[in-house]
């Protein structure tokens, strides 16, 4: 095993404090026009509000890599059941946010959460803005949302 060298903070160009050296990655999950979220635990970076399972990327990884591994480590899900369509960075020049968008097959399950999820749950596109978003993902939610929907009207999903 490779070891981890993303764990740690960059102070940002942009004026903020992000977690990942290397960036990081988050994997957006849709299942029947639904999307799973994540309840971030109260004691986590902007712990107490709903986004998506993600973190840290290590250098040797590649963004789906690192997307769904710390999406197995937060939610326990099996990386067989999920399909990688689309990518969206939120590219801050000295430090980017990735986000995987992939399909979850009927199979998927999140079982073994770890310490950082607090609650998942599947939701309606259109729930999830009245939902408590970490701060990050609600800046970037409504690009998000345009992608999903226009990978939905393709029959990417």
């Amino acid at each position: 095993m490779a070891a981890r060298d993303g764990d740690g903070w960059i102070q940002c160009r942009c004026g903020g404090k992000h977690w990942g050296l290397n960036g990081a990655a988050g994997l957006l999950l849709i299942r029947e026009n639904k999307v799973m979220m994540q309840h971030r635990a109260p004691w986590v970076h902007n712990g107490d509000t709903w986004g998506l399972p993600g973190g840290a990327r290590d250098s040797h990884e590649s963004i789906a890599e690192a997307a769904i591994r710390e999406s197995v480590e937060e939610t326990g899900i099996n990386p067989e059941h999920v399909e990688v369509l689309a990518l969206f960075s939120d590219d801050h020049t000295d430090w980017r946010y990735d986000t995987v968008i992939a399909r979850a097959n009927t199979d998927l399950k999140t079982e073994q959460w770890n310490t950082e999820t607090h609650d998942i749950g599947w939701f309606e596109i259109s729930e999830i803005a009245t939902l408590e978003l970490h701060p990050s993902f609600a800046k970037t939610w409504p690009t998000l949302k345009d992608l999903v929907q226009q990978l939905i009207a393709s029959d990417s999903l």
